[in-house]
């Protein structure tokens, strides 16, 4: 059996967007059970994971080191997705620090850190394309791997770096949201002749069970997924061919948009 086998995975970020399918995929077939962190224990979403079974829940914040304490003691595996979007990169940037060490701290086998690409890095360094909650993920997941290089004995490490969610291009408030112009629903957004990596949520589950499943292969690794590189032509012209309604994509220079 591997050293970085695990059974028991402690979960920040489980009643997230991304988490629930993450979870139900780690206790599908109950091969794991899942320690799970929240704010509110009686939440619908808590609930919900709760009534999955092989899953607990520990109430409390992980800006908190004795929460994080006690959610990683008796654990030997983690999943750690810290919600920069609403924290904020100063402190994802801290707690994605102090979580790591902790959980070597604490014996954790193996720990899975989820994370988004550094867009201020793949852009040149260009601000016009800083986007917080990328970059606070990203700064912290490159920081991880290099760590793992050293405590890769002690505890394996992986980075799932995913994308924005493929329900965003239909959805209401998000950077992607259609609209309708002369009866004709319109994407407006500033991509030239560049495409954007979707993924779709229930996959992300499918990815994370995998690094978990296969830790000495997964060691050290950065999962990047997409559903696919997916330019907005191509969208609208899905959407048309499967709705049956008008649909076009008009590029935006970034200013306008």
């Amino acid at each position: 059996m591997s050293p970085h086998a695990t059974s028991t995975i402690f979960v920040i970020g489980g009643t997230g967007a991304q988490g629930i399918p993450v979870v139900r995929a780690l206790v599908a077939d109950k091969k794991y059970s899942v320690r799970l962190l929240t704010r509110d224990a009686t939440s619908p979403r808590a609930q919900e994971l709760l009534a999955l079974g092989n899953v607990s829940i520990l109430e409390g914040s992980f800006a908190d080191e004795d929460v994080l304490r006690e959610g990683f003691r008796g654990c030997d595996g983690a999943f750690i997705n810290i919600d920069g979007f609403n924290t904020g990169e100063k402190t994802e940037t801290y707690w994605a620090f102090r979580s790591y060490e902790i959980a070597i701290e604490e014996g954790i086998k193996f720990y899975v850190y989820g994370n988004l690409d550094y867009a201020l890095k793949k852009s040149v360094y260009d601000s016009r394309f800083r986007t917080g909650h990328f970059d606070g993920k990203g700064r912290m997941a490159e920081w991880i791997l290099f760590q793992n290089e050293r405590n890769r004995d002690r505890m394996g490490a992986a980075v799932f770096t995913s994308g924005p969610y493929i329900k965003m291009v239909i959805s209401p408030l998000t950077p992607m949201t259609p609209g309708i112009e002369d009866g004709v629903v319109t994407w407006r957004v500033p991509l030239g002749e560049g495409a954007v990596p979707h993924v779709a949520l229930d996959d992300c589950g499918f990815y994370v069970r995998w690094l978990f499943d296969h830790p000495e292969r997964a060691n050290g690794m950065d999962l990047e997924v997409a559903v696919e590189h997916m330019t907005y032509a191509d969208l609208a012209a899905a959407f048309e061919k499967v709705t049956g309604r008008p649909a076009q994509y008009i590029d935006t220079d970034l200013e306008t948009y």
